[in-house]
């Protein structure tokens, strides 16, 4: 709630959903004060190292944004500036390029600041090109933690997440997601050092309204991408078989394909080793996508084949779940609707993802913040 002492600051506590709250409080113009960040942990109170990157990357994006935070990192306030993007001051151009370098003490997967980023992009002055390197760029999914949630990969990221834009007017194709290297979580000095690059020139002054609630329809299609580094590629051949013997059952239209070799070298060191596969249906009502990621735990002893096979059955339980818009694209569907005109938008939502942490969450801060 908003403060008594005539200050117009959003009051919130805690770290969940600290990247979501930042996009919203930067869309709205309204100045946030979040307190009692990993205040009772006895080891790592205040900031993660993946939320101090957020702030550099956010404030890159932004001009006149101003952060204050505590010495212990436990409290931060935020003054949100105007969306600028790459363009930011004289001479620039829109193939400039924003250098992000992500340190080695980030555990999240590189879609942590891909999503929310995604979401300021449409309303910003310029186009918004970054370019993700350093230890600390993962692109494969993560797995989740005691103290954070998993991470899909860049490969869901451009498969089932940034298709969903062309449903309020923004052109996807004018979104370009480029993978120069890939990494896994890997284990020891073999950890991220992944190079990505996103170039987004699709702006809007309002989102289309959405009107995406009818029946979710029958899958048609499933495609996907496996991936190894630094292991042997014969692994994504294994994967493709295994999540292929549990879904030809579903459709006969199966297009999963190996992802090729890194474009390019990257100097920082070798990517993190590992495999995984990513896995997304298409439903033959335009707009409804699922997906699922698997990858290989960073200590190893899983067979390619339990990894394929896994990923299957979970993008199995996604579908199951129904509705139109999976658990992990609800939190960009509903944030666009809000941004969008004062028309009704319609949106068909399983019950699993109502009563979802995730969902919950995004309602509670959004009513705050607006």
């Amino acid at each position: 709630m908003a403060g008594t002492n005539g200050s117009d600051f959003v009051r919130l506590t805690g770290h969940r959903f600290f990247a979501q709250r930042l996009v919203l409080a930067t869309l709205t113009g309204r100045p946030i004060h979040i307190s009692s960040i990993r205040s009772s942990s006895p080891t790592n109170p205040g900031l993660a190292p993946h939320e101090i990157s957020f702030l550099r990357l956010l404030d890159a994006v932004t001009n006149g944004s101003a952060f204050q935070i505590s010495y212990t990192g436990t409290t931060i306030t935020y003054h949100p500036g105007l969306i600028t993007g790459t363009v930011a001051g004289a001479g620039a151009t829109e193939d400039d390029m924003i250098e992000h370098h992500i340190p080695a003490g980030c555990t999240r997967g590189l879609t942590y600041f891909l999503l929310p980023i995604a979401m300021l992009a449409p309303f910003s002055k310029s186009h918004v090109n970054i370019r993700f390197s350093g230890p600390g760029v993962i692109t494969s999914s993560t797995q989740p933690t005691a103290t954070a949630a998993g991470d899909m990969s860049v490969d869901a990221f451009r498969l089932a997440i940034l298709p969903l834009y062309g449903l309020f007017g923004i052109p996807p194709a004018r979104i370009e997601l480029v993978v120069r290297q890939r990494s896994c979580t890997g284990h020891g000095d073999r950890r991220g050092n992944g190079v990505v690059e996103l170039r987004f020139a699709s702006q809007v002054r309002l989102p289309k309204t959405l009107h995406l609630n009818r029946t979710a329809g029958r899958i048609k299609r499933i495609g996907g991408v496996v991936y190894s580094t630094g292991v042997t590629a014969s692994n994504n051949k294994r994967m493709i078989h295994a999540a292929r013997g549990v879904l030809n059952v579903l459709t006969s239209e199966i297009k999963i394909a190996e992802a090729p070799p890194s474009k390019e070298d990257n100097p920082d060191g070798k990517p993190g080793i590992g495999f995984g596969i990513c896995l997304v249906a298409e439903s033959n009502t335009a707009g409804v996508v699922y997906s699922a990621d698997v990858v290989s735990p960073p200590h190893g002893g899983v067979l390619a084949e339990d990894v394929g096979t896994q990923c299957a059955y979970r993008l199995l339980e996604a579908i199951a779940t129904g509705g139109c818009v999976s658990r992990s694209a609800a939190p960009t569907i509903l944030t666009l609707m809000a941004m969008g005109s004062e028309d009704v938008g319609r949106l068909r939502v399983s019950k699993d993802i109502i009563v979802a942490e995730e969902g919950l969450g995004l309602g509670n801060v959004g009513r705050k913040v607006a």
